[in-house]
Formats: C-alpha cells, structure tokens, sequence
C-alpha cells in the first residue's frame, strides 16, 4: 500500500482506500486485511495501534521481514496492541505434508513411536529431500512443483541475495562490514568440531565487544539462532548461562547447504550428508527444529576435557542432555558420563540407527526429531509416549 494511505492514521479514511485499491468490499469482524511486506511502509506498521483502539473490529494480519520491522528506526511498534506470531522455516513433518503426504504427516503425529520406526527408509529417503530444500516456503514450493534441484538451489541463492541487500538496505553502513564477516562465516565455523564460533577466525585479535552488535543484528532478525554455553548441567540453565562462548546457527537448513555450495550428489547420491563436515547439518537440523518446537537450547562443554554435550534443554522443571550423532555411531561417551554423575537424568541421542531405549538414553531418528520434540513439549510426563 502508498505510505500516504496511513497518514494521520484516520481509520475510516484507510479502509475506504484499502477497499478502492484493492476492489474488494471491507466487512468489520468478516473481512481479513492483510498488509505484506510492511517493513516497506513504517506507517502501516503504526497504524495497527489505531485499528486495534477503533471502534469498529477489524481483523487485520501484518507481515514482513524481522530485519525491517524489529529493526526499523523513527516509528514506532504497538506494543500491547497486537498479538505478534513468530514463524520459522517449515519443519520436516511440514514439508511431509506439503509434498502430498498427508498420510504419512498423520503417521509421523501419531506418536505411535515404534510404528513410524518401521518406515525408516521412506522417511530417511524425504530428509534426504528436506535438508536439501530446507524449510523456506518458496523453495520447497518450487521442489514440489518442478523436482527441478538446479532451479531450487538457485531460488536459495536468491534469498541470500536479498539477505545481503536487506543487510545494506536497513543496517548503519559503519556496522555493515562486520555483519557480513559474521554472516559469511557461519558454515566454517560450523564445520570446526566443536562448533563454537570464534572471532579470531574471521578476524585476528578480535574480541567479542567489537563484534556483539553485528551478531545481536543478525538475531534480531532472526536470521541466526545463538545457542549459548552453560557451564553445569542443572536446573535452571538460565543461572549457568555463559553468553560469550556460543555456537551461531542460521535459520534454515537448506540456506545453509546452499551457502556452503554443498555438492548435490553427497546429498542425494554418496549420502554422506549428514557425517561430512564434523555432523554441521545434523546439528543444524536438530537445532532449528528444537527452536521451532519451543525450547531455548544450551550446549555444555567443559575447557579442560573432551566432555561435551550437543544440546542441553530444560522442560517442565528437568534438564535433557541431548548428543546428536551423524551417522550410525551410537556410542555416547559424554553424555553417560553426565547421566553417571545425575542420576535423574534422562537424554536424548539423535542418531541414524532406528528408535530405541536403551538404559536412560532414547535413540530418536533424525526424521522422528519434529514429532518427538513436539511431542515432549505438549506432554504432562516427563517423556511423550506411544
């Protein structure tokens, strides 16, 4: 919509030239107004304010980029006034779904655990798909339609092109440079062993204060996830956070096998995916869908040993040690070690071997991690069950 549709804010004025543009007649409380890409028009973003304190209900749905809207200078956001929804990249169950399989969706939500096990090999063959498309909505729209993988990865490219323009479009050109030596990193930093993004290796003798406001950017905007260190693995993780050693993922799997130039045929031929690159894309992968499914991950590590935990996460009340293992090795050092020393823990391991108990430790396939997680954050119990 022009900008000056909203000046002065004049409600009844707004909806008379939404509805001339638009040709559509506007019902209060039966018409949804829908205003796209308002990071474009500040005063759209405003006007929400006074929809929401008029006298007549309007049912209104703004959308946008995070890098524009949150990060916006000179208008200001209704707080108070909106319901705001976070979305994140389509989870794999989605694109399940999105693909047709609505059968197979119902199956993965079923949380008949061992059932779904059966079908390993079909749902290992659709990850295959998913961690090349990932979960941004017009890429797996355009998979879905053509099956085209060239077409596909260049609509990535796309998007990532449009990331670094936003960057110079909304960031303060004295900031810019470090966002991109933050942005541009984050698949080698990945692919170190223990994951843990350091400044020195994008630029030496760098500290954390000179790069803090380029990674708070990048968060923001919710174009990567920080998953910091804590050191004890205890209730509440929030009191042993340590905010200046963290891991940086970006929010999306596919952006990230595009932003690496990942050889498509390791992918969907050698199916070495997932154990290339020191596990990068299967941490990703557990990472992204821990974040969508609501839960706030840690990891643990301690300086003077090999003693390491992927993920640590806390619901209702108990801690969750996570490893996350690419490929069939199902030997868990770290993480028996913390369960000797806790004795009320229980962990997950997210591995390629089939679903399994075995002592206090639960084998999950990576395919089963959506309905899993999801499942363990609506649970009354402790752990979901079948």
């Amino acid at each position: 919509m022009p900008e000056e549709v909203f000046t002065g804010f004049n409600i009844p004025r707004i909806i008379r030239a939404v509805s001339s543009l638009t040709g559509q007649s506007i019902v209060p409380s039966k018409t949804l107004i829908v205003f796209d890409e308002v990071q474009e028009n500040p005063l759209a973003l405003t006007s929400l304010k006074y929809f929401a304190e008029s006298e007549l209900e309007y049912d209104i749905c703004a959308s946008g980029s995070l890098l524009g809207i949150g990060l916006h200078k000179g208008t200001g956001f209704p707080i108070g006034k909106v319901e705001e929804v976070r979305l994140y990249p389509m989870s794999f169950n989605e694109f399940v779904r999105a693909k047709g399989g609505e059968a197979k969706f119902d199956f993965l939500e079923s949380s008949n655990w061992d059932e779904i096990s059966t079908l390993h090999s079909d749902f290992s063959s659709l990850l295959q798909e998913y961690c090349f498309t990932g979960g941004m909505p017009e890429v797996v729209k355009a998979y879905i339609d053509g099956q085209d993988l060239y077409k596909t990865r260049q609509i990535q490219k796309s998007i990532l092109l449009g990331y670094e323009k936003d960057f110079s479009k909304h960031i303060p050109s004295s900031l810019l440079p470090k966002v991109n030596l933050v942005w541009n990193s984050l698949q080698s930093q990945l692919a170190k062993e223990n994951k843990k993004f350091t400044l020195s290796s994008i630029k030496k003798g760098s500290r954390l204060k000179e790069f803090e406001e380029a990674i708070n950017w990048l968060e923001e905007a919710c174009l990567v996830y920080k998953v910091d260190r804590c050191s004890k693995v205890s209730y509440p993780l929030k009191f042993y956070e340590e905010p200046n050693i963290f891991k940086l993922f970006p929010s999306d799997l596919g952006l990230l096998g595009c932003m690496a130039n990942i050889d498509l045929a390791s992918i969907f031929v050698k199916g070495t995916f997932f154990v290339e690159f020191n596990g990068a894309f299967a941490e990703q992968l557990i990472a992204q869908t821990l974040i969508a499914n609501g839960f706030a991950p840690f990891y643990y590590a301690k300086s003077n040993s090999q003693l390491k935990l992927d993920f640590v996460v806390q619901d209702k009340g108990l801690v969750i040690p996570i490893e996350v293992k690419s490929g069939n090795n199902t030997k868990a050092k770290s993480v028996k070690t913390v369960l000797n020393e806790k004795q009320n823990l229980t962990a997950i391991r997210f591995s390629q071997t089939g679903f399994k108990q075995q002592d206090r430790i639960t084998n999950v396939p990576p395919f089963m991690a959506d309905s899993w997680l999801r499942a363990l954050h609506k649970s009354e119990s402790k752990w979901p069950e079948p």
